[in-house]
């Protein structure tokens, strides 16, 4: 009896996690979400980027937490040379209310972010790219126009320490393309809390 109730449990989960995401070399289709200043924002309206450091990042996760000043300096570092942090919370805040987007706001304004935190409260846009984990990233590529799957994975290899840290994923993904390579560590394990899906 117990056995059985613990698969049926395992298929419930299943059944709520959406099969698939974009995978290394996809294309990306561009989304509009809000955002933490209460405007609508779209990969489109940064005319002049060379691609994207997409994060999947929230409020309550501590490995969030842990990385949440190694996102900032992300995104004062490449920003500037076409790759700007666009963060989503994937997390639905009927599941935990502490990823609501009133708390989004209030974070964000705490944590002085200078890029958007936007708040997918269908999770359409997540179950397209299908993060496992806070923090999981997704670096894109702009190549003719389309934006292409070029990372995916950690930030780095510590998540409690970015000092300690002597692998960059993130940044070296960035600087291969910056230069015009091929990413050189295209995947990595993304370690964090899971996503919170909605029931329905």
């Amino acid at each position: 009896m117990k056995s059985l109730v613990i698969l049926c449990f395992s298929l419930m989960a299943m059944a709520l996690r959406p099969e698939g995401g974009y995978d290394v070399g996809d294309t990306v289709s561009d989304f509009k979400l809000k955002n933490v200043d209460g405007q609508m924002v779209s990969l489109s309206d940064f005319k002049g980027a060379k691609g994207f450091i997409v994060i999947f990042d929230c409020n309550t996760c501590p490995m969030s937490k842990a990385y949440n000043s190694r996102i900032i300096e992300l995104n004062k570092k490449f920003s500037s040379q076409g790759f700007p942090v666009i963060a989503i919370n994937p997390n639905s805040a009927k599941v935990s209310e502490g990823e609501s987007y009133d708390k989004m706001v209030a974070y964000a304004k705490s944590h002085n972010y200078d890029f958007p935190y936007l708040y997918d409260d269908s999770q359409e846009t997540v179950r397209k790219f299908y993060p496992t984990n806070t923090p999981h990233v997704f670096v894109l590529n702009k190549i003719s126009n389309q934006l292409k799957v070029a990372y995916i994975g950690a930030i780095d290899n510590n998540s409690r320490d970015g000092s300690k840290a002597d692998k960059h994923y993130v940044e070296d993904a960035v600087n291969d393309l910056l230069v015009g390579k091929s990413v050189a560590t295209p995947k990595t394990r993304a370690i964090g809390c899971s996503i919170k899906w909605k029931n329905s």
